[in-house]
């Protein structure tokens, strides 16, 4: 296995194929994987604040002097990254403002140099091979397929000098193998960075009670204990955001990984009715009304994401207040589908600027998040912190630094003490 440590071992997961277990004891916080990435792909948003190829934030990086679209650290890593960037970089000059892969289809040309490059080497009987990765190629519906098609054209009229493609069923069984191995690197404010695949991370199965979580140096994966783990114990982590109900959270694994998680907690659902909070009135509300306001706020969820690519801000802005204001006629603030459209309006505040209304969203946000996830969730953190950094920006200094503190608190379990996110945020709670 590429990147293991001691303690580790590939058996088969009964009703879930092939998985990871310990053969020794993990503490919280313990590093049970570190594994670099088979192959990366910075997204194209965050060009010019990270480095192209060790994904480092700096705002002093080098420009690609051909393309001057990519940025990097250093020559070194400009030299590092020559193999992928060619790529790209002669396509950007010619097709200019039409170029526009997918960043899986991005990827996925990066994947087929790679493995053309080690084509004849011996692998490690330890290490997972991409080709390994599980495809569900059988499963796709025709919406998906539709879809790789579409990259898989994009790869043929963007990388045609560069790569020689295998036929046409092997690759949408690659791109389908990526869309279900493939792993969202995130900053710590769990902001997209890129995307990555790590066969070995793959391994790894579900549950909606992880014992263990996943987070990025660089474009490293790295997978600590969130909870002692005895020999024996088969390794958990959670494919998704773990805030929702039970239909919810499986609909959403069914739909891009095509199973049904049958933790404890999915069979005893004894956090839905929390998740789901209505309010209290002296008529009591219909069922039937409940049930209407959910699937209307299940509906308004899934409109948004796709308005995301055509709406104004202000527009954005407006639909989160228009079903905030009739979803809370129903149900609580701190309902899931209210804190969803919450966050999401605490973002379009962010992104315009308008500090003191992302404050006041923000602060609708934390008790809830502290009761729904859990003690060292991700989700947590990253609310902690960009609550935190607002107050510090608009100069309350006490308040900022508290929350600050709590997201250290998380971090220095799921990331690791050295880590240099935690570094930064010394910096800055120690300013002035």
């Amino acid at each position: 296995m590429t990147g293991s440590i001691k303690g580790l071992e590939r058996f088969d997961s009964p009703g879930k194929g092939r998985g990871l277990r310990v053969t020794s004891a993990f503490k919280v916080g313990e590093l049970l994987l570190s594994c670099p990435a088979y192959s990366s792909v910075l997204t194209v948003e965050e060009r010019g604040s990270f480095c192209e190829f060790c994904f480092n934030r700096s705002q002093r990086l080098a420009r690609c002097g051909k393309c001057k679209k990519a940025f990097y650290c250093n020559a070194k890593c400009q030299k590092a990254d020559w193999p992928m960037h060619k790529l790209e970089c002669s396509a950007m000059i010619a097709f200019g403002e039409k170029w526009c892969p997918s960043e899986i289809s991005r990827l996925v040309a990066r994947i087929l140099v790679k493995k053309k490059s080690q084509k004849g080497a011996c692998p490690s009987e330890k290490m997972m091979q991409v080709g390994e990765m599980q495809s569900h190629l059988e499963d796709m519906d025709n919406e998906k397929r539709e879809m790789s098609e579409s990259d898989i054209a994009q790869l043929h009229q963007f990388y045609s000098k560069n790569i020689d493609f295998p036929d046409h069923q092997e690759l949408l069984s690659l791109f389908s193998q990526v869309a279900c191995n493939g792993f969202t690197i995130e900053d710590e404010e769990l902001s997209h960075l890129g995307t990555a695949v790590y066969p070995d991370v793959a391994l790894v199965n579900h549950s909606c009670l992880p014992n263990a979580i996943i987070t990025f140096k660089g474009t490293s994966a790295e997978i600590r204990a969130i909870k002692d783990m005895k020999p024996g114990d088969e390794v958990f982590i959670s494919y998704i955001d773990l805030m929702y109900p039970t239909d919810d959270r499986n609909n959403r694994l069914r739909e891009s990984y095509y199973f049904t998680c049958e933790c404890q907690e999915c069979q005893s659902r004894s956090q839905d009715k929390v998740k789901l909070n209505v309010r209290k009135r002296s008529d009591p509300i219909e069922e039937e009304d409940v049930n209407n306001m959910e699937r209307y706020a299940r509906k308004a969820i899934k409109e948004f994401r796709a308005s995301k690519h055509y709406r104004t801000p202000s527009e954005l802005l407006e639909i989160c207040e228009q079903s905030l204001e009739k979803m809370g006629s129903v149900f609580e603030d701190s309902n899931v589908y209210m804190l969803h459209m919450i966050y999401q309006a605490m973002g379009v505040c962010l992104f315009m600027q308008n500090l003191d209304e992302a404050i006041k969203y923000g602060e609708k946000l934390i008790k809830p998040y502290s009761r729904l996830y859990s003690p060292l969730s991700l989700n947590l953190s990253s609310i902690y912190l960009k609550l935190g950094r607002l107050y510090m920006t608009m100069d309350k200094h006490s308040a900022g630094v508290q929350l600050l503190k709590k997201a250290v608190a998380i971090m220095e379990v799921a990331h690791g003490k050295d880590h240099l996110y935690l570094a930064e945020l010394h910096k800055e709670m120690a300013q002035k």
